[in-house]
């Protein structure tokens, strides 16, 4: 049988030898667009001469087999290489600003709830979201593809994903993805039924500060090499909770800062260096070459846009947002979480007739003021004491949970918004507190043995 074989190989028409070098020839599509060269699949059948030996004939023609096995995996594993390719995110976009008009019905058509100047709509076969911001400085095209290139590199779970933009005269477009759900401001305080959240048990809350910690400190510290990179809106109606049954928190808006030219462009050219020196000398700089024009409030140059209650003093005074002003709002936005209250609010006071501004950092202050120099603490949900910090923690909470793991929280939430931004913590280290943190509430939870919306504590309040 070899024999023959080896006979049948040497005697081979001329004709079929010419066609399979002509194939072998022919450049393939697929290893050009993988631009991996690809060996001709016959030169494996010619290369081998014949010979009237059994022995030899047999060698031959099993390493011809052999070779063809290796050249239909290389093709195979070509084609899967082909199709991993096209299963990868897309390369950022720089959208025409027609495909815009047209997927908003040149902006006719319903606006997103969430903020005045965004749309959902489908863009390239795509659920999207379309934010309108206004260009603080002109970018040139080159620039903004170089920054849409490093920003959308972010592929966090924690994040919502940027997908390309389009610049119009004073006007830029920012292309998101669309993820279901509502933002964290709206869980909490739903103005139809105030007394109903969907975060009503300790767990889920810890889950979500879990997931804006980390993605936060993942903008901060993973995204960039050599560039400190600011999110600058970090607020609760940045951050979407998914739907049922997951709950994730979600930062959006990554990217509005950095395209919108909110950052100054000296702040990218810093290499890493201490947090407290770096943040030193941005606001000096700041302020020693346009302190004037920040007072100004007919200044184009100088206009800022920020939300009462995340701002933090420094970027009140200089209006540059910093990787501190964005610690400084996330711990707002961790005690809104912990209270269910607003950042700020307006209270009446029965004594005078007026009202009185009220800030959840002056309250969560006041409540751990006091219950540091009460008689006595309780460290389980169950214990007689935290009467002050119960008070200021969310009633529909319904008591049920870990006093000692509230209080170390909020202690991590003032931290956060210390007044001198150099007394902040960095987020790396703030997601080591938190993830310790959260660890202890789930063994709180395991241990209860009881649905963590249930009330298990009978201090008073």
């Amino acid at each position: 049988m070899c024999r023959s074989k080896s006979k049948t190989d040497a005697t081979e028409p001329t004709a079929t030898k010419r066609t399979r070098s002509s194939r072998s020839s022919r450049p393939s599509k697929r290893s050009s667009t993988l631009d991996i060269p690809t060996p001709p699949i016959s030169s494996t059948s010619s290369a081998a001469p014949s010979t009237s030996r059994s022995n030899t004939s047999s060698v031959n023609y099993t390493t011809s087999s052999s070779n063809r096995d290796n050249s239909r995996a290389s093709i195979s594993s070509k084609t899967s290489l082909s199709s991993i390719r096209e299963s990868l995110p897309e390369n950022p976009h720089i959208y025409n600003f027609s495909e815009i008009c047209t997927a908003t019905n040149n902006f006719l058509a319903k606006r997103f709830p969430s903020s005045s100047a965004a749309w959902r709509c489908s863009l390239h076969s795509k659920d999207v979201i379309i934010f309108q911001r206004r260009l603080r400085r002109s970018l040139e095209p080159s620039k903004l593809r170089e920054r849409l290139s490093l920003i959308c590199r972010s592929h966090h779970a924690s994040l919502i994903n940027l997908l390309g933009a389009s610049i119009s005269g004073d006007h830029i477009y920012l292309v998101y993805d669309f993820v279901n759900g509502a933002n964290l401001a709206d869980c909490l305080r739903n103005p139809k039924i105030p007394n109903f959240t969907v975060l009503s048990n300790w767990m889920l809350r810890m889950q979500v500060a879990m997931g804006i910690a980390n993605g936060l400190d993942y903008i901060h510290n993973s995204l960039g090499l050599n560039k400190n990179f600011v999110h600058n809106h970090i607020k609760s109606t940045s951050v979407i909770i998914t739907d049922q049954p997951s709950f994730h928190a979600r930062i959006c808006s990554f990217g509005t800062a950095e395209l919108c030219g909110e950052i100054p462009e000296y702040h990218h050219q810093k290499q890493h260096q201490e947090g407290n020196k770096e943040i030193t000398e941005i606001t000096e700089a700041s302020s020693s070459s346009s302190s004037s024009k920040v007072k100004r409030t007919n200044s184009k140059d100088m206009r800022f846009e920020g939300t009462r209650g995340y701002m933090s003093p420094e970027f009140q005074a200089t209006g540059i947002g910093t990787q501190k002003s964005d610690v400084y709002a996330f711990g707002v936005v961790l005690l809104e979480l912990l209270s269910g209250e607003e950042p700020l609010r307006y209270k009446l006071d029965k004594e005078t007739g007026s009202y009185r501004r009220v800030s959840v950092i002056e309250t969560a202050r006041e409540a751990m003021a006091q219950e540091s120099s009460g008689p006595g603490t309780g460290k389980e949900a169950g214990g007689g004491g935290g009467g002050r910090l119960r008070t200021w923690m969310d009633r529909r909470l319904k008591d049920s949970f870990p006093l000692d793991v509230a209080e170390k929280i909020t202690r991590v939430a003032l931290d956060c918004v210390d007044e001198e931004p150099e007394k902040r913590p960095d987020m790396r280290d703030v997601v080591g507190k938190i993830s310790k943190l959260y660890m202890k509430s789930e063994q709180w939870s395991n241990r209860m043995g009881v649905p963590t919306d249930f009330t298990v504590s009978f201090a008073p309040r």
